[in-house]
């Protein structure tokens, strides 16, 4: 794979890797194999209609872009690149905690959903600062996620890193084997940095992976029901948990005043053995009714995984490696070719099934 080919090893192991055993990474795409379509054949497909709706306003196709970290080790202003590629193709772009741009340059980016996605670091300032600030850029959309209170047991971190914020002299000899990247991404543009966690760092632990130490070091292990009403309470937008993997934690979601939910379990990067987000759907549209808004990640890397889900329930999907692959092949021209691909995927898909517009996918759709 193109991209794979370009990334130093520990880059390539970050995009890639799940935890421990990887059950739960693989467990996402095996999901997809517990379903089997069921095509109409001798309907007229010459026209169909790949948009929809979400909080109310309208989406070219029923996917966006996810919060993923450390772009910029995929790609100079790889955050940047993913949110130019979402505007073009009319999805929103959830930008991360952890990327290596500001707030406010992905808000400038013309034509954006911009979504922001929060991660609770230190004390309470930290939180507050960023929604303020995502507030003030005009996002749309708050992302919590909820499901890393702690890292998962990511053991490839530990084949990379001689200790936490320094890579291993293996993974430096690994990375100048990789000439193309070293200048592209880090000689030419400077070490990716994290500008929204820096102020809140200590001096001297301001870089790349001084950032990422200070931010593993100070997860906010009390975050609980409680502390999300106080981020509801600050956040005037529409407030999305991403992370949620228990129809108890669903029910919760809705009573606290989430606007809807991310049913995810982290790319199979934080408990292993977790159920497929893809299995979630059904029982979760069954538990909060027709309306809700119910997104899901985790697995999805064809049209017609994006249509299973639709089929089950969801309202859209959010791509993570899927798209951070076209990132890490192409920039944002690799970036909006995933986008490309997918949305011929999944046209094509539901002409094979004889459906042409979204609202007509039904779990009638599978064998």
């Amino acid at each position: 794979m193109m991209a794979l080919r370009r990334l130093p090893r520990f880059s390539a192991e970050y995009l890639e890797g799940g935890a421990e055993d990887e059950r739960a990474l693989t467990g996402n795409r095996a999901a997809f194999d517990d379903f089997r379509l069921a095509p109409r054949v001798l309907r007229d497909i010459s026209t169909v209609d790949l948009s929809t709706t979400l909080f109310g306003r309208p989406m070219a196709l029923p996917f966006g872009i996810g919060p993923t970290g450390f772009n910029g080790l995929l790609w100079p202003d790889g955050d940047r690149a993913l949110a130019q590629a979402a505007a073009e193709a009319g999805v929103p772009f959830g930008q991360s905690t952890v990327s290596n741009v500001p707030i406010a340059s992905i808000a400038a980016v013309p034509g954006l959903r911009h979504w922001f996605q929060l991660y609770c670091y230190g004390p309470d300032e930290v939180w507050q600062s960023l929604v303020d600030t995502a507030r003030d850029q005009g996002c749309e959309a708050l992302i919590v996620t909820v499901d890393t209170p702690v890292i998962g047991n990511r053991e490839w971190d530990r084949r990379n890193y001689a200790a936490p914020g320094r890579i291993s002299w293996s993974s430096k000899v690994d990375t100048l084997c990789h000439p193309g990247w070293l200048w592209r991404t880090i000689l030419r543009p400077g070490m990716p940095r994290f500008p929204n966690l820096e102020p809140f760092a200590p001096q001297g632990q301001q870089d790349l992976f001084g950032v990422a130490s200070w931010s593993a070091a100070n997860m906010r292990l009390e975050m609980d029901w409680a502390m999300l009403a106080r981020i509801r309470a600050r956040w005037p937008g529409k407030l999305l948990i991403k992370g949620v993997q228990h129809l108890d934690d669903l029910r919760l979601a809705v009573e606290s005043g989430a606007d809807g939910v991310v049913l995810s379990n982290h790319g199979g990067r934080q408990v292993d053995r977790a159920i497929a987000p893809l299995h979630l759907i059904a029982p979760a549209r069954a538990a909060v009714g027709p309306e809700y808004p119910l997104l899901v990640d985790s697995g999805f890397r064809r049209g017609a995984d994006v249509v299973m889900a639709l089929a089950l329930g969801a309202n859209a999907v959010l791509l993570g490696r899927a798209t951070a692959y076209g990132l890490a092949a192409g920039g944002q021209a690799g970036a909006a070719r995933a986008l490309a691909i997918l949305t011929e995927e999944t046209r094509r898909t539901l002409q094979l099934l004889g459906v042409t517009r979204l609202a007509d996918l039904s779990p009638a759709i599978f064998a």
